[in-house]
């Protein structure tokens, strides 16, 4: 069982990752390959994620600071770059920073409307939940502001991300110090903060540390 902070260790390196995504409301069927490079993030460029201003989402974080300055692996965070070739020969290459705050150091919440059935997890004590910062959506340009919630009994970390026009859950799990499983679920954003339930997109991927 690794500690929130043993498992992003082991996320740090060079991974291959092979994924199969399902459309489900057309059918379709892609396939990818990603070269994907993830290293530990300094502590100024920690605290660059934190002060984007963008309303509702980073800048509107607050954490206890002094304690970050103090240890800042409290608050676990990476710099990530990668690229992607679809089997159709599409080319998709990126580079971003991401900053891992969990619940216990924050004294100022972000306010995000409720995830999937599927993605709300009860706090306990063995769940570490709390915010994960990028300054770079994925789908969308812009700070991203999004949860986050790790489980050290089955090594599994889920991300939760509202973007403008879908949410996206997001789980990897370690189960091995080279060997990750990963899920990736779309779902169309609601126009109301209601729970997401139509699915447009579903990821499976296998992914080796290299």
């Amino acid at each position: 069982m690794l500690s929130l902070q043993d498992f992003f260790t082991l996320c740090v390196g060079h991974w291959d990752i092979e994924r199969t995504y399902h459309s489900p409301l057309t059918g379709e069927v892609e396939r990818s390959h990603t070269k994907y490079e993830v290293s530990p993030l300094p502590f100024e460029e920690k605290q660059q994620i934190l002060s984007v201003a963008k309303p509702g989402s980073a800048a509107s974080l607050q954490i206890e600071s002094a304690q970050l300055q103090h240890d800042d692996t409290l608050c676990p965070g990476f710099a990530i770059s990668f690229n992607t070739i679809s089997e159709k020969g599409e080319q998709v290459s990126m580079r971003l920073k991401a900053l891992f705050v969990p619940d216990a150091y924050v004294t100022s919440a972000i306010a995000l409307p409720p995830p999937p059935l599927v993605a709300q997890i009860a706090a306990t004590d063995e769940a570490i939940q709390g915010y994960y910062l990028r300054d770079e959506g994925y789908t969308e340009a812009g700070a991203i502001a999004a949860r986050f919630t790790y489980q050290a009994t089955r090594q599994t970390l889920e991300m939760t991300t509202y973007y403008q026009h879908s949410v996206a859950v997001d789980q990897m799990r370690l189960i091995s110090p080279t060997l990750r499983l990963r899920t990736i679920v779309t779902y169309d954003r609601p126009a109301l903060d209601d729970s997401p339930s139509v699915i447009n997109l579903v990821g499976f991927g296998v992914e080796r540390k290299v």
